[in-house]
């Protein structure tokens, strides 16, 4: 059941053309594949516990990189990147500190986005062995 509303979420988020440009690059797949899920969750927890809780986060509105960790990715496409982008397609009102619900919502959108990049946009392939002969 959760599952499904992560994915309507995503899915309605996905529409606004300026977070259906972001997916996961090479290098921040390479990241998930070698760490694994439960690191990058664990990081993503970190993040948003760091960057985004607070009331009135430090530089709110430019403390989330455009890319080199997935989970900084992933709060671009989904709209967790900033307290106001929360506000405004999540409900999530500025000017307190994000509850425990409110932080593992945003946790479980994000992861749930990687996964689905990781699913549905695979790496190119490797380069196959040189020849022998």
């Amino acid at each position: 059941m959760e599952q499904d509303r992560l994915d309507a979420s995503l899915a309605r988020i996905a529409r606004i053309p300026f977070r259906a440009k972001f997916h996961l690059r090479p290098p921040e797949r390479e990241y998930v594949a070698s760490r694994g899920m439960d690191a990058v969750r664990r990081h993503a927890r970190e993040l948003i516990d760091t960057r985004l809780a607070a009331a009135h986060p430090v530089k709110d509105g430019r403390q989330t990189p455009w890319g080199g960790h997935p989970v900084f990715r992933g709060q671009h496409a989904t709209a967790t990147c900033c307290r106001t982008c929360m506000q405004i397609n999540h409900g999530i009102a500025k000017g307190h500190e994000l509850s425990e619900r409110e932080r593992e919502h945003v946790v479980d959108l994000v992861c749930r986005w990687i996964e689905n990049e990781c699913r549905t946009r695979p790496g190119p392939l490797p380069e196959p062995p040189p020849a022998l002969f």
